[in-house]
């Protein structure tokens, strides 16, 4: 079972402008919000009265720490104006066994923040979930751009409202080793490639790379795919309705290749790559003694860079746009975390309220002010995000409308896209140790591919 695409939002092109206004209506304020507490099985504390008062809702979802730290903000502001308690459940990264254990053992939470496509379209193929309410639906037609809400949509029924979201087509720099060698952000793939050969031969490589953890590997060739092939290719591709054989993708590798070839330009080679996780990819950026010039992912990085090295973005740590390749448009590539309700929760109308509050600007305010979040929702006034950097990333995430694109291997089944070891992140990496053959790496996605999607 696979989501709905609507092809004519699309090719919309890009939606409108930021809107600067957090106001809500007075019906969405009554019944917003969702709520979760800082470890499994502890509640908030909701208000004395309210329309839920005495009723629970249990969420579930992947965030630990920080990040669950925040989400607990949000969580807490439905409880203070429902009355309803809420309860997080912490699943770690294999939500799909933990959520079907307590579905058979009668103890399914209300709402399960779901981090893929791929998992929602599993839950939704399980009978697992209750199409969201059409106050909802309209809210999030009012607020998100359609591909958000396409995204959440299989089978032409909606259940999964993306409430945080993921930018990952920015490329990290280092504002000192810029100037050392004399060059600026450029605004195409090609002068990338220019100024990466320029900071290399100042002595210091351009790029350091996760060669590693193989979906960073997959997120470089969806950014340079969707530039250089264009949306609906991608579309095709990410269902496997288009072949990974097809030269569309042969000329994708060959792009990424012409860098991968390059050890010069690599911090350690490619060799040292391959033996590179993603923190430590940022940390030879960002790091005391920096090995790089340059490093690619998304706006999470920008937490790394802050909080684990002590830059200050904006001065010492900089960004431009994954730029375009071949003339093709810039490239938007996203993930994000979709709230959907279990149809076996015990308090449906409490989760649908939450859904609904999810669904609001003031919703992603709260954890816009916290940190360390993006919204795709376009009725987020931009101010509420604490500094420029993450406020340029948000706005260059909603402008980009529907030509945003889910990160690919999300979309995927997990054979092919999501397993250490396996799939595409395997033979990336082994493309990134001999990219040679371009035309090989493509036969062998296709064939890992064709087995997942079957299977």
């Amino acid at each position: 079972m696979r989501r709905t695409t609507n092809r004519s939002a699309h090719r919309a092109g890009r939606a409108g402008r930021v809107r600067r206004t957090a106001t809500a209506s007075g019906a969405a304020l009554a019944l917003a919000l969702t709520a979760a507490a800082c470890g499994d099985g502890d509640t908030t504390g909701p208000a004395s009265e309210g329309e839920f008062s005495g009723q629970t809702v249990t969420v579930a979802g992947v965030w630990t720490g920080t990040e669950q730290e925040n989400f607990q903000k949000v969580l807490d502001a439905f409880s203070e104006k429902t009355g309803a308690k809420t309860d997080f459940l912490s699943t770690g990264d294999n939500v799909s066994t933990v959520i079907g254990s307590k579905i058979q053992g009668g103890d399914a939470p209300e709402v399960v923040m779901v981090p893929q496509v791929g998992v929602l379209n599993q839950f939704a193929d399980n009978g697992w979930l209750t199409p969201l309410s059409s106050d909802v639906e309209q809210d999030a037609s009012q607020n998100f751009a359609n591909v958000w809400k396409d995204y959440g949509t299989v089978d032409g029924e909606y259940y999964g409202l993306y409430f945080k979201a993921a930018h990952k087509s920015l490329v990290w720099y280092s504002p000192d080793a810029f100037a050392q060698a004399g060059v600026e952000a450029p605004d195409s793939y090609a002068a990338m490639m220019e100024t990466a050969g320029t900071i290399s031969d100042s002595g210091l490589p351009a790029f350091s790379v996760a060669g590693q953890d193989g979906w960073t590997l997959t997120d470089w060739f969806e950014n340079v795919y969707l530039s250089q092939a264009g949306p609906e290719k991608y579309d095709e591709l990410a269902e496997h309705n288009l072949p990974w054989t097809d030269r569309s993708v042969v000329d994708a590798l060959t792009t990424l290749g012409e860098l991968f070839a390059e050890d010069d330009l690599l911090a350690d080679g490619a060799a040292g790559a391959l033996r590179t996780d993603f923190p430590t990819s940022v940390q030879k950026v960002f790091g005391p003694e920096p090995q790089a010039g340059m490093v690619y992912e998304g706006d999470f990085v920008g937490a790394l860079v802050t909080n684990d090295f002590g830059r200050t973005l904006g001065e010492d740590a900089d960004f431009f746009p994954f730029p375009a390749v071949d003339g093709g448009e810039a490239p938007v590539v996203s993930g994000g975390d979709a709230a959907v309700v279990l149809k076996d929760g015990k308090n449906q109308e409490a989760a649908m309220a939450l859904m609904k509050f999810l669904a609001s600007p003031e919703a992603a305010a709260v954890w816009a002010e916290a940190g360390g979040y993006l919204s795709p929702n376009k009725e987020l006034d931009l101010s509420s995000y604490g500094d420029d950097l993450t406020r340029q990333t948000a706005e260059s995430l909603v402008e980009a409308g529907d030509t945003v694109r889910f990160d690919m291997s999300d979309q995927a089944p997990a054979a092919f896209g999501g397993t250490a070891g396996k799939g595409e992140w395997k033979i990336l990496q082994d493309f990134l140790r001999d990219p040679s053959d371009p035309e090989a790496t493509a036969a062998e996605l296709e064939k890992a591919a064709a087995a997942a999607f079957k299977g």
